[in-house]
């Protein structure tokens, strides 16, 4: 039967994390961004135990969002931003779950609409490591997974005509036990966007992000991060 996906994002996390300790990518005094979402959240919590058992010290941790923060919190890990005089807007690693990766590398992010926080923190880290269970790897993007676009309210109408024009299918994302659209830590709106066939991501991360409205899109291409995808047999694929 194999191991569940639970058991695979678990996997996963706890072979990145102690493979990055080892090989001297994550290591005490250093600043580090922590992403979110389920395959995250163990990457987290293993850092914690890591930070518990005398191995690491004096992390410096910036959040991807209020999940990520009240986690840190809950487990004790120093929280910053990347605007703090000790972060000084640059990180030595951050490491997050994906949504969708190709065979490149490339990603989607956003499922848990905090993909704006995550590419501010992706792009400003010297290192970015991803995990993932093997649902995630993919031949292609854009016909799977929805493409989160985080967009303006007031723009919501011209952005999505635009984006029609790219050939995307467009949805706004409805809350959960919340009436209406589901609202980002920032404030803004979330478009879940789909093509019929795949598309480059390279390019349609460029030409989403020069629509007026849109403030960010889900696709990361210009970062490749180390991949560590976990297998249902219990081996960890690292590319």
């Amino acid at each position: 039967m194999g191991i569940s996906k639970d058991g695979q994002k678990i996997l996963a996390a706890t072979t990145a994390v102690d493979s990055l300790i080892k090989e001297g990518k994550i290591f005490s005094g250093m600043k580090i961004g922590l992403g979110t979402g389920s395959t995250a959240m163990p990457a987290v919590k293993r850092l914690a135990q890591r930070i518990e058992d005398g191995t690491l010290k004096d992390i410096k941790a910036v959040a991807t969002s209020f999940q990520t923060t009240l986690a840190c919190e809950e487990l004790g890990i120093p929280v910053y931003t990347l605007n703090d005089r000790a972060i000084n807007g640059t990180l030595d690693l951050a490491i997050d779950g994906a949504d969708e990766i190709d065979p490149d590398n490339n990603l989607i992010k956003g499922g848990g609409a905090a993909l704006l926080r995550e590419k501010i923190i992706a792009y400003n880290s010297s290192n970015f490591a991803i995990v993932a269970d093997s649902s995630k790897d993919v031949k292609s993007l854009g016909t799977g997974f929805a493409l989160p676009v985080e967009i303006i309210a007031e723009a919501r109408v011209p952005v999505i005509k635009a984006l029609e024009k790219l050939g995307a299918e467009c949805v706004l994302r409805e809350g959960v036990k919340k009436a209406g659209p589901v609202i980002t830590d920032n404030g803004n709106l979330i478009l879940d966007c789909k093509w019929k066939s795949p598309v480059n991501p390279h390019e349609m991360e460029e030409k989403i992000d020069g629509i007026i409205g849109v403030v960010e899109c889900g696709f990361f291409t210009k970062i490749k991060p180390e991949v560590f995808i976990a297998k249902s047999d219990g081996t960890v694929e690292r590319r």
